[in-house]
């Protein structure tokens, strides 16, 4: 959303075939957007939401993804390392897609055995 340029890169690099985003994500970014007063900034955001949208679609939340959740919530709940439920969630669709997680999130999302995440905020070696 912020259009970070090593962001930008490394999805080029990657191609829009392989970039998926779930709908979680969608909805914590449209959350962020109504909180917002009327304004530019909010009119830009939104027009940018609905451009990622149009671009990537979204990963559906299946019963895989329904399973994966129930799993990583019970097992980080067991080690006493919860994380939000919108980042189980996102998490959920990951590892049911088998995919990669990109994220700036890495200390949360590191928690979640068997998860494999990447910082795309970091320059491409």
């Amino acid at each position: 959303m912020k259009g970070e340029p090593n962001v930008l890169a490394r999805m080029r690099a990657a191609g829009k075939k392989n970039l998926g985003v779930p709908e979680p994500v969608y909805a914590e970014v449209a959350y962020g957007i109504e909180r917002l007063p009327k304004s530019k900034r909010r009119a830009a955001l939104q027009t940018r939401y609905e451009a990622i949208f149009k671009e990537l679609g979204s990963v559906s939340w299946t019963h895989a993804v329904t399973e994966h959740y129930g799993l990583v919530k019970a097992l980080l709940e067991h080690k006493g390392k919860r994380i939000e439920d919108f980042d189980a969630a996102i998490a959920a669709h990951a590892l049911a897609t088998g995919a990669i997680l990109v994220t700036a999130n890495i200390k949360h999302m590191a928690r979640v055995p068997g998860l494999v995440v990447e910082d795309w905020l970091d320059p491409i070696d």
